[in-house]
């Protein structure tokens, strides 16, 4: 059982709107056992729009655990029985506006896998289509264009803390040959 755990209990502690907390016992590969705290969620999709001038759309909002305002690809949460697919082309429509004709897989990651569940699932849009956003109601954010090379440096130096953001920009940057 080298690099595997058992999950012996598992209790729910705390169920909210976007995710479930669960405190587990797990048997540990020598025999011991080890309490885990686990997040349980959804899952989410991350979207970089790439303009025909080789502009990211990025969207700069409120993040309330930070209390600051972050620059991220659009990106949302999956709703139950939703493909990621569906979700990044609903979330890249009701956050930029924008539709696409090409749309590239780019990769999943986990953001946080010591604790949490949730799995990012990472696109790319291009040849875009501009029509109407149309943000939830709870919803506050502006749409801003960034040349792909200037949101590199922008991941570089720190400006974008956001995960998902940095590995999209990255690859999408490595992808276009910028």
């Amino acid at each position: 059982m080298h690099l595997q755990e058992k999950t012996l209990s598992s209790e729910k502690k705390y169920e909210g709107v976007i995710f479930t907390i669960t405190q587990d016992t797990a048997e540990l590969e020598n025999g011991k056992t080890a309490v885990r705290d686990v997040l349980w969620h959804s899952g989410g999709v991350c979207v970089i729009p790439v303009t025909d001038n080789n502009e990211l759309l990025l969207v700069k909002q409120f993040r309330y655990p930070f209390q600051t305002v972050t620059v991220e690809a659009p990106a949302g949460k999956l709703n139950p029985g939703e493909k990621p697919a569906e979700c990044g082309r609903r979330e890249l429509l009701e956050e930029t506006g924008c539709t696409c004709r090409e749309y590239t897989f780019l990769g999943e990651m986990y953001p946080t896998p010591a604790y949490n569940s949730e799995i990012t699932y990472i696109y790319m849009a291009r040849e875009l289509e501009f029509q109407n956003q149309s943000l939830d109601e709870d919803e506050f954010l502006d749409v801003i264009k960034v040349p792909v090379s200037r949101a590199v440096e922008m991941v570089m130096s720190g400006e974008i803390k956001d995960g998902k953001t940095q590995i999209a920009v990255l690859k999408a940057a490595r992808i276009l040959g910028i």
